[in-house]
């Protein structure tokens, strides 16, 4: 049986999540009358403390027009060095809007200092792409941001006239992270979004959906956002059958994600007592490692051999999810240990790693 730790967009669709898709009332949505859909973005919005949300295929496409809604042709969106709207999104912002990254460096934890944010923001001069949008991930790298560091960086851009938009690909990891065993996960969650203009919710990583993002904002700027879906490619029909399993999700895979977190820290305990191996950083859901000697690329190789699947694009990394057990954590862990108990061999160039 295959582990697959490459990521947790890995997931596939639980029998009971099947059940709902199977049982959703569909509509024609570019209609506006799916009704799935429509409860679903409904609930979405008041989730993240917002007044409107439109449903999307995916990520990509969710924060691409939430970028070209915020913005016009000639402004720019400051964004970190390795932010996925900036390295892994095909550059799509500029390409498809004319909109300029501006993107700043991050530390370990992924965050930008405030002092190069308030540098990088231009005067309103015709020299310069005019200033329009911070745009700031949680998590990053499996990290979640700290909330003084949210409220601080977005207090910062609106007091120079800037919006604020959230790629919240995981940020129910960071919610479940903040608000700990007994807490309430959503409560945590407006704590965040509260702090932005628009935030893209991710279904289809840890929360196991096979398809779909929901992007939040004002009435206003979804109806900017819903346009810009469509001369993309992305009005879709009877979709209420996506839109159920998110629903699905919100049900029954928030509170659990807590289990891929506790796997986690088993997965990063475990590597850390197996000589030749560091783990870099882990936190929520995401373990990243490196490997002594430039082994990295025959550990991925043996591991591959074994069953367990990971990466080693921006370092060796393991990402927990509902396709993971307790018996998946402990058979990595062991084949880690016979890899690096054993001499070192020639093996071919690591895999790339998916987001």
């Amino acid at each position: 049986m295959i582990v697959d730790l490459r990521s947790d967009t890995v997931t596939r669709p639980t029998p009971a999540m099947r059940a709902a898709m199977a049982a959703a009332e569909v509509g024609d949505d570019v209609f506006g009358d799916d009704p799935t859909v429509n409860a679903l973005q409904a609930r979405m919005a008041a989730l993240a403390g917002m007044e409107d949300a439109l449903f999307m295929a995916s990520g990509t496409q969710s924060n691409l027009c939430a970028l070209l809604a915020h913005c016009e042709r000639g402004d720019e969106y400051i964004v970190g060095q390795q932010a996925h709207t900036y390295r892994y999104e095909g550059g799509g912002a500029a390409v498809l809007g004319s909109i300029q990254p501006q993107p700043l460096t991050q530390d370990a934890q992924g965050l930008m200092a405030l002092d190069d944010i308030a540098s990088a923001i231009k005067p309103d001069d015709e020299h310069f792409a005019r200033s329009r949008l911070l745009c700031l991930e949680n998590t990053w790298g499996g990290q979640p941001m700290p909330a003084a560091y949210l409220e601080a960086a977005t207090a910062l851009a609106r007091s120079r006239g800037l919006n604020c938009h959230l790629d919240g690909a995981r940020v129910f990891n960071a919610a479940v992270h903040a608000a700990g065993p007994s807490g309430d996960p959503f409560a945590a969650l407006r704590d965040i979004t509260r702090h932005f203009d628009s935030v893209s919710i991710c279904a289809s990583k840890g929360l196991g959906a096979p398809v779909g993002s929901v992007l939040c904002g004002s009435r206003a700027f979804i109806a900017r956002a819903r346009r810009w879906r469509k001369m993309v490619g992305g009005g879709m029909r009877q979709v209420g059958v996506l839109a159920a399993a998110v629903d699905h999700a919100l049900d029954h895979h928030v509170h659990r994600l807590q289990d891929d977190h506790r796997r986690a820290a088993v997965l990063a305990e475990g590597l850390r007592a197996i000589p030749g191996i560091r783990v870099r950083s882990a936190a929520t859901n995401i373990v990243f490692a490196e490997v002594d000697g430039g082994r990295g690329a025959e550990l991925l190789a043996f591991l591959a051999e074994r069953g367990i699947l990971a990466t080693g694009l921006i370092g060796l990394r393991f990402v927990t999810h509902l396709g993971v057990d307790d018996a998946g954590i402990e058979r990595a862990l062991a084949a880690v240990r016979d890899c690096l108990q054993a001499p070192p061999a020639a093996v071919s160039a690591a895999p790339r790693a998916p987001y």
